[in-house]
């Protein structure tokens, strides 16, 4: 987990990163970074499934996990109890998907998807100019794919198997090859097959949500090699169907993340601003 201080230009002025053990060895070092910082507000972008809903009982709780001494775990309370400040909450590839939109390549769009690919697979989406939510949030990490016929891999997902995170995250790519991803940079059987995973997902994100830019992050992306291939079998998916000019140059539409890694705490120190907004406004915070 990171921690970090920053102002409302953005700009982050220091930074730690603590482990993620069980809640009662990690939120107590959490707790003790920020209590001598006097900040006005904080943001937390949290891995999920997390309860966004600010009219539900256990809003602010990380709920089914795969990290299960996290489950059903009120972060959002443990925050507002020691800190008492503003608090804004989202998961956090919304978190990442809003660092983009505020201050990197996605600054001035209407509509964008944040996809990362690394120990999971998840999904932010920037839609009408707002982080969407809903009946929970976004959760295209687990949308459904079919295996291709020469993949004999059987997934990893615990909840579906062959869901997209199941066949392309990080472990799936050691499940299948028996090294992890940084290990197996010279094999292109490798790359081929996750680029066509990842293609196949951009590809329904593309007909779904109409989006104007696509921001692919994570470790795995840190392969060279991996994005050329998913433009190209994006633009032979899409099959000519959707004629765009942003579809007309895909370097500049499918894209790496803008902001040197700092995206997702930059999207949480946004979060943090805009419920401080909320509260000077006398809103919910």
């Amino acid at each position: 987990m990171v921690c970090a201080i920053g102002n409302e230009k953005g700009e982050i002025l220091e930074r730690v990163s603590v482990p993620t053990q069980t809640p009662e060895i990690t939120i107590p070092k959490l707790l003790e970074y920020f209590r001598d910082k006097e900040i006005e507000a904080l943001g937390i972008g949290c891995f999920g499934p997390v309860d966004l809903n600010p009219l539900s009982e256990t809003y602010g709780y990380i709920t089914t996990t795969s990290k299960l001494s996290w489950r059903n775990y009120n972060i959002c309370g443990q925050f507002k109890e020691h800190l008492r400040v503003p608090l804004g909450f989202d998961t956090d590839v919304n978190g990442s998907m809003l660092g983009e939109a505020t201050w990197g390549c996605a600054k001035g769009l209407d509509t964008a998807i944040y996809i990362t690919v690394g120990t999971g697979v998840g999904v932010g989406i920037l839609a009408g100019g707002k982080l969407l939510h809903g009946m929970q949030h976004p959760e295209g990490g687990h949308i459904l794919v079919p295996r291709r016929e020469d993949d004999t891999y059987a997934g990893n997902c615990p909840y579906h198997g062959t869901c997209m995170e199941g066949l392309a995250a990080g472990p799936a790519i050691e499940g299948r090859w028996g090294k992890k991803a940084a290990e197996l940079s010279g094999c292109p059987e490798v790359w081929e097959l996750e680029a066509h995973y990842l293609a196949y997902a951009v590809t329904n994100y593309i007909l779904l949500l109409s989006p104007q830019k696509v921001i692919l992050g994570g470790g795995v992306m840190h392969q060279e090699q991996l994005m050329p291939l998913i433009r190209e079998k994006v633009k032979q998916m899409l099959g000519g169907y959707v004629q765009t000019r942003e579809l007309l140059h895909m370097d500049s539409y499918l894209v790496l993340p803008s902001l040197n890694d700092n995206q997702g705490i930059m999207g949480a120190l946004k979060l943090g601003i805009d419920a401080k907004t909320r509260q000077g406004n006398g809103e919910w915070v």
